[in-house]
């Protein structure tokens, strides 16, 4: 029997186009204004943090692949009712996670890297169980790379350090973490 699927190559097709075309204009129909200043953000982190804006823009890049990709997916309704559930725990592990972000920004010195790098753990070991079978070795390695980038502790204890040149960005992330949180997004 001939296992051919139109759709399915479509599918494939709309991945790989769009994952190629990966560009702030291109991914608006998936990530909104409020996520995408909070990915500028991220991106200027990064970039401050690690001094090299090459691989900033690599880490955000491949977050914003895998937010696309996963979109692809939902829209066209991939996944079974077992990995909407992990879905379903994927957000509200992010929702806490955004939260708590808010939460130590907020109040001065209760920052934790050990409950960030577990909430951020977390949240790629979710994602990574809910595309195990829809994405590529490549993807599962950029989920990888965004989720242990911004995980690093050294990177978390400059964003979260009161008196450090990130907390301008910080500020700016947790406002929109805020606006997402209240609007339900996350």
């Amino acid at each position: 029997m001939d296992a051919f699927s139109s759709k399915d190559m479509a599918l494939q097709a709309q991945k790989k186009i769009l994952s190629s075309m990966a560009t702030k204009s291109s991914v608006q129909m998936f990530i909104d204004d409020t996520t995408s200043e909070i990915l500028d953000e991220l991106y200027r982190v990064s970039k401050e943090y690690t001094g090299n804006k090459s691989e900033a823009q690599k880490v955000i890049k491949d977050l914003i692949k895998i937010t696309v990709k996963i979109g692809v997916l939902f829209r066209n309704n991939r996944f079974s009712t077992e990995e909407l559930m992990v879905a379903q725990d994927f957000k509200k592990k992010l929702r806490t996670g955004a939260m708590t972000a808010i939460s130590f920004y907020e109040v001065d010195f209760t920052f934790d890297k050990a409950v960030m790098e577990d909430i951020l753990s977390s949240c790629r070991d979710l994602l990574l169980k809910l595309v195990n079978t829809h994405l590529t070795t490549k993807s599962h390695g950029r989920i990888n790379h965004v989720f242990n980038h911004y995980s690093d502790p050294q990177l978390l204890t400059k964003l979260y350090d009161p008196n450090g040149p990130l907390r301008p960005h910080l500020s700016k992330i947790c406002k929109g973490l805020n606006k997402l949180v209240e609007d339900e997004t996350i």
